[in-house]
């Protein structure tokens, strides 16, 4: 038993390591940092309690409108993220004809990565959308990033259409997980297919709504390489999210001590926000 222990220990240690390095230890330094007024080069770094909390919170408007914009886009995107998801895999696990080959198509945007993905869309919304405007007389096809209500959007459509296919997946699998049995012995009852829907398939594919509103909410409030490759904050900051103002404090401003207070309110409240989803979700999953 002494010898399995040991063993089990020299396996688990080479990754215990390099996820201490890489963050427990950087995450602890920067709750330490957030501290401070380092500027991010050199070694003079002065403790200064709260301020940077403080200065966050009572005067600093633009983290305030970041933390706003991001939270509005962030719900808006889990809603969309999910909603599309599943509806997706509802149409995949039909008996239709090239099912796989959808399957594929579906989740194919989910590999690009997100700075190329902006710059594609942002192609498509500031020409294609463009020319299409000025050919059919509609203004509002023109300049799509060029104010915060349709760059709000613009965003919206990019996260939903490279998230939604990932969602599926991960629905499919829990509706390929539901018991032919159950569905065989509704049908016998003469339920219709919305009954089915709403009286077996969704209580049970709770499971995975957990793991697919965890996953969605964490990468919406993080968004970051979109952000930067579609609008990059603009016009004038408006569409700036959270993640890329803490970019540019620190980057930018040369204000790491700031920058790492903002960084530390913005985990606690994704953290939060996580752990009441995962509470409140968990309480409704049901045994199949």
């Amino acid at each position: 038993m002494k010898r399995s222990r040991i063993g089990y220990w020299l396996f688990l240690a080479p990754v215990l390591i390099a996820f201490s390095m890489v963050q427990i230890f950087p995450a602890i330094k920067g709750i330490y940092y957030s501290f401070t007024d380092w500027i991010g080069v050199g070694a003079d770094k002065n403790f200064v309690g709260l301020a940077n909390y403080k200065y966050i919170l009572t005067k600093d408007p633009q983290f305030i409108h970041a933390f706003g914009f991001t939270f509005l886009f962030a719900m808006c995107a889990v809603i969309l993220v999910n909603l599309v998801g599943f509806f997706l895999s509802l149409l995949v696990t039909q008996k239709i004809k090239c099912a796989n080959l959808f399957r594929g198509i579906f989740f194919m945007p989910n590999l690009i990565g997100g700075i190329l993905l902006g710059f594609t869309w942002q192609f498509i919304f500031v020409q294609v959308f463009d020319a299409l405007g000025k050919a059919l007389n509609m203004p509002g096809l023109q300049g799509w990033l060029s104010n915060k209500q349709t760059g709000f959007f613009g965003l919206l459509i990019v996260v939903v259409w490279q998230l939604s296919g990932y969602m599926m997946l991960i629905y499919i699998a829990q509706i390929q997980n539901i018991p032919d049995s159950v569905l065989e012995a509704a049908a016998i009852d003469g339920a219709s297919g919305f009954s089915k829907l709403k009286s077996i398939i969704l209580p049970l594919m709770v499971p995975a709504f957990t793991i697919g509103l965890f996953l969605s909410i964490s990468t919406s409030f993080k968004l970051f390489d979109q952000n930067v490759a579609l609008t990059n904050g603009g016009p004038n900051n408006s569409t700036q999210m959270l993640a890329l103002n803490i970019y540019n404090t620190a980057f930018a401003e040369n204000d790491f001590g700031i920058a790492q207070a903002k960084a530390m309110l913005f985990l606690i409240v994704v953290a939060g926000i996580s752990l009441i989803q995962l509470w409140f979700t968990k309480r409704k999953e049901v045994e199949m």
